[in-house]
């Protein structure tokens, strides 16, 4: 049975098509998806993200810890609320899973994992934490809204107290605070600004409804996947998994190979940097009609491939998709499309930044 997040009800009520997603009941949309799209890259929208899964990381052996456990380098985050996006590997290098790290105090750090993986998660990093003494509290108790888009900081901070809206208006990108009870994270999964708000789930729908009257408009599954891809973000369990390293992912600017740190993976990764990677992460554009889904397979110079990542994107009015293809030049790519072989364009993403065509797409 799919599980619920606290806002389950209000969704329904606003009669959103619902679908499991990582075994949790979300929203796929209200309506119209493209309409969500677009009401995000032009002015604010709202998703439920409390199916993430928040867990506090407390002890004194808190950062080194996590030194170990992921591949970026937490020794940059030296300021209360500032966060890092990086992942966790396994011994090969494979990506467990992806997580954004919030630093609040020597004694206290803040990650949040995502719900499809949680399980695996919890298990991995539990068994990883025992020797440094670290313990960890998974917040269930918090529910998580993300608001996003060019109007999305305003449309939040209008309902803030002036201190949290001081505090909250202040932010840089990847660095968060407290106010009026909420954790406000200036982060996001659209390539919009915006906010991640972590709510005390006996809260979350009287907050949610305040977005809604203040203009923000609720968005599903649909649309958050097709602004990430738009953004150029990977999604893990598509775009990577335990069996790809962060440098085949294109990843490789969470990767901090530190000189005095040895985290799970390294030894790999070092290997793949000196020797080259096998496979490569690609944008592509379809530029004639159709759309490119996951699975179809990439037709390079240096062998084939398949798409990882693929949709219709509202913004540009064409199908682009992420490919997992052999490394090097890769020609004059074609994409097989139920036996037709389709010429695309291969790019560099993001594909969309600030509500328009990145140069190049």
């Amino acid at each position: 049975m799919s599980k619920s997040t606290i806002l389950n009800a209000t969704h329904r009520a606003l009669g959103a098509k619902m679908v499991d997603f990582g075994g949790w009941d979300m929203p796929l949309n209200y309506g119209s998806q493209i309409e969500e799209h677009h009401a995000v890259r032009r002015d604010a929208g709202m998703f439920d993200v409390s199916h993430m899964t928040v867990v506090d990381l407390r002890g004194t052996g808190v950062r080194p810890f996590l030194r170990r456990l992921v591949a970026n380098s937490v020794d940059k985050l030296k300021v209360s609320g500032k966060a890092l996006y990086t992942c966790m590997l396994n011994a090969e290098g494979g990506v467990i899973d992806d997580l954004i790290v919030y630093y609040l105090d020597e004694e206290f750090f803040r990650i949040v994992v995502n719900a499809a993986t949680r399980d695996k998660d919890m298990a991995w990093i539990a068994a990883q934490a025992v020797p440094f003494g670290v313990s960890l509290g998974e917040r269930r108790d918090l529910a998580m809204i993300a608001v996003q888009g060019p109007q999305a900081r305003a449309r939040v901070l209008a309902l803030l107290s002036p201190a949290a809206r001081a505090a909250a208006g202040a932010l840089g990108k990847f660095a968060a605070c407290e106010g009026d009870g909420l954790f406000i994270a200036r982060t996001g999964y659209t390539g919009e600004d915006g906010f991640e708000i972590m709510v005390p789930g006996t809260t979350a729908v009287a907050f949610w409804n305040r977005l809604r009257e203040g203009g923000v408009a609720p968005a599903g599954l649909g649309a958050r996947d097709t602004l990430r891809l738009e953004a150029g973000m990977n999604l893990y369990g598509q775009d990577m998994d335990e069996t790809v390293t962060p440098y085949e992912a294109g990843l490789a600017w969470t990767v901090a190979l530190d000189a005095d740190r040895d985290f799970t993976g390294r030894a790999v990764l070092e290997a793949q940097r000196d020797a080259g990677v096998p496979r490569q992460l690609v944008g592509l554009v379809l530029d004639d009609k159709g759309v490119l889904r996951h699975g179809q397979k990439v037709l390079t110079a240096q062998g084939e491939g398949e798409i990882l990542s693929g949709t219709y994107s509202p913004t540009l009015g064409k199908a682009i998709a992420f490919a997992r293809v052999p490394a090097g030049d890769p020609g004059a790519v074609r994409v097989d499309i139920r036996g037709r072989e389709l010429p695309v364009r291969v790019v560099k993403y993001p594909f969309v930044r600030d509500g328009r065509a990145c140069p190049g797409i």
